[in-house]
């Protein structure tokens, strides 16, 4: 099956889009996608074969994982988020423990970003969350944005005492795609409860990364988005 899977995806690549997607993502010698190969496939395209091939095996979704092309992984992704959903409570412990063996074939930020609140985020949500303070101080930028992109299941529920945690952990992350995870994320409690990010803010946003900060207050109005960026030291 997994074999018919690659030629699925095969038959709707494109070449041309391949070259866009490597320059996108950053695959260039010292970039963050270094070595990253791509076929060329829309997303949508991806989200519909993934539902065709989701009965695929977890030996067969960890080939796919450990495949070279992105688009192979993305899939594979996608068809875990989808096991997940349908799994029973013994299923979906199977699928995060899987989840958690594999970050280092998690390697991009479209690959986290689909997944990390969808499988680890919504286990981890009534269970120890310990887990993720250790992803959040680790060496590997994709286990650190993973660490931020889970907590945005919480957010979701109105919990959001772990997301500010692992925020507060991150504020002097040297990475810019941290920086925008972080802010983005702060963002999005603003969106369920201002004062609870402005608290944040307040503690925190002159020791923040102009990046994350931009990213925080997007949503402000002009003037208090003026205030904050002209108080940074």
């Amino acid at each position: 099956m997994i074999t018919q899977l690659k030629k699925d995806l095969q038959q709707v690549a494109d070449p041309e889009k391949a070259v866009i997607l490597q320059r996108f993502f950053k695959t260039g010698k010292g970039q963050y996608g270094e070595g990253d190969l791509f076929l060329g496939i829309k997303v949508p395209e991806q989200r519909k074969i993934a539902k065709k091939y989701a009965t695929l095996t977890l030996r067969e979704l960890q080939e796919l994982l450990s495949s070279k092309y992105h688009e192979h992984r993305l899939t594979s992704l996608l068809i875990l988020v989808i096991k997940y959903s349908e799994s029973d409570e013994t299923g979906k412990k199977e699928l995060s423990d899987f989840y958690l063996k594999n970050t280092m074939h998690i390697n991009n930020w479209d690959l986290v970003d689909v997944s990390a609140d969808k499988i680890l985020g919504q286990y981890l949500f009534e269970r120890e969350r310990k887990i993720l303070f250790g992803l959040a101080r680790s060496d590997n930028l994709w286990e650190r944005r993973i660490a931020v992109m889970a907590t945005f299941h919480f957010i979701k529920n109105n919990d959001y005492k772990d997301s500010l945690k692992i925020s507060e952990i991150l504020i002097a992350d040297r990475h810019d795609l941290i920086h925008k995870a972080v802010g983005w994320l702060l963002r999005e409690i603003g969106k369920r409860n201002l004062l609870i990010e402005e608290e944040f803010l307040k503690r925190h946003y002159k020791k923040m990364p102009r990046t994350m900060l931009r990213y925080a207050i997007e949503k402000f109005d002009h003037e208090k988005r003026r205030t904050y960026l002209n108080n940074l030291v």
